[in-house]
């Protein structure tokens, strides 16, 4: 049910859009394959359905509901969603209908967001391990034990990059072999690129792809959540209150903004970072870290997504809204409460919106 909310928008007077990151090779269907998606900036450029002008028309196009809250976030590949529950289970469901494909059972609630390449599902579950299922059927093809409970997987090159309580592991995505570890706690999804794996912890490390060897740490105080990677530039969000930009070859900080305690994942698209910081959600120049616009009262732990001009985000708040914002003024385009707080974060594939919520269901919007 929509409901009608009061934004207040600070505007930056000289607005700076600048095509980034990745704007080619868009295929039809396009995925949504983990949480970073392919670019590390939970940014869609290949989305051409759903955008400002028609937003607003979204509806409810299903919901399926599962034992227990949806944290997850959810990845969607070739007509199938994939997500988590905290009932243990890891669901596939039909991205046309929301109906039951298959379910595996783990031993633990599953927070973590699923990562979907090459015909196999990783996940991790609160049992602590790491498991690789067949997308098709979810039969199992390996588990590795690392302690990864609610962390997110990075695949990239055939290795699935993950964190720990003690560790950030480098595990064959074939064998589920663990290639290296390095020992620092994390709990967000790594970013790859470049041969560099950069992964919040209490700062901001980035460590060579192939060996796990140190390259840089930067202590920007604890990162509980994904960096995003764009344009040689890593942007993370701290609980010490701000938002930093990083030199993506040495660590060094290129800007800082004071948002507030940052728990979710920035997301950078078009030379802008949208993130949810204390109880408010901004957009940031990414080459300064001026204010562009923030939406007063959106207080959340989900990550956004941006598609073709638009901002999506779950939240905290009273209604337990899904929000769709402009993403060059930070205008209310469109928004829906569920029966809960919605700490899943948004994905946009193919003309839907899929997330979950802690009323225990994922839902799926469409145009009507």
């Amino acid at each position: 049910m929509k409901r009608i909310s009061i934004a207040v928008l600070i505007l930056c007077a000289c607005f700076v859009s600048v095509a980034w990151g990745e704007q080619s090779g868009c295929k039809t269907p396009t995925p949504w394959r983990q949480f970073h998606r392919s670019n590390m900036q939970r940014w869609n450029p290949c989305e051409k359905v759903l955008g400002v002008n028609n937003v607003g028309n979204l509806g409810l196009k299903w919901t399926r509901r599962t034992g227990d809250w949806v944290d997850s976030s959810p990845a969607v590949v070739n007509g199938v969603v994939y997500v988590g529950s905290q009932d243990n289970n890891v669901y596939a469901l039909d991205a046309s209908t929301g109906a039951k494909l298959w379910s595996y059972a783990t031993n633990g609630p599953v927070l973590s967001s699923p990562a979907v390449v090459k015909g196999v599902v990783y996940v991790a579950s609160l049992d602590g391990n790491v498991y690789a299922l067949k997308a098709s059927t979810g039969a199992l093809l390996w588990s590795n034990l690392t302690g990864s409970g609610y962390s997110l997987p990075t695949v990239a090159n055939g290795v699935v990059y993950i964190g720990s309580d003690y560790n950030i592991y480098a595990l064959d995505a074939n064998t589920g072999a663990t290639l290296w570890s390095y020992g620092i706690s994390a709990m967000g999804a790594p970013a790859v690129a470049n041969g560099v794996v950069y992964v919040g912890s209490t700062g901001v490390y980035a460590l060579n792809a192939s060996t796990g060897a140190l390259l840089w740490s930067a202590p920007v105080g604890p990162v509980i959540d994904s960096p995003a990677m764009a344009n040689g530039v890593v942007y993370v969000g701290s609980r010490d209150g701000n938002v930093y930009a990083l030199d993506a070859n040495t660590g060094a900080v290129l800007w800082s903004y004071g948002a507030g305690d940052v728990i979710a994942s920035p997301a950078a698209a078009n030379g802008v970072v949208y993130v949810g910081a204390g109880s408010n959600f901004y957009a940031l120049n990414a080459r300064t870290g001026a204010l562009l616009w923030f939406y007063r009262g959106l207080e959340t732990r989900s990550s956004a997504a941006v598609a073709n001009g638009v901002v999506y985000v779950g939240s905290d708040d009273y209604f337990h809204n899904v929000y769709a914002l402009n993403a060059r003024t930070g205008a209310l385009l469109w928004l829906y409460g569920t029966g809960n707080k919605v700490t899943s974060s948004p994905v946009v594939a193919n003309g839907v919106l899929y997330v979950g919520s802690e009323d225990q269901s994922v839902y799926a919007f469409g145009l009507k």
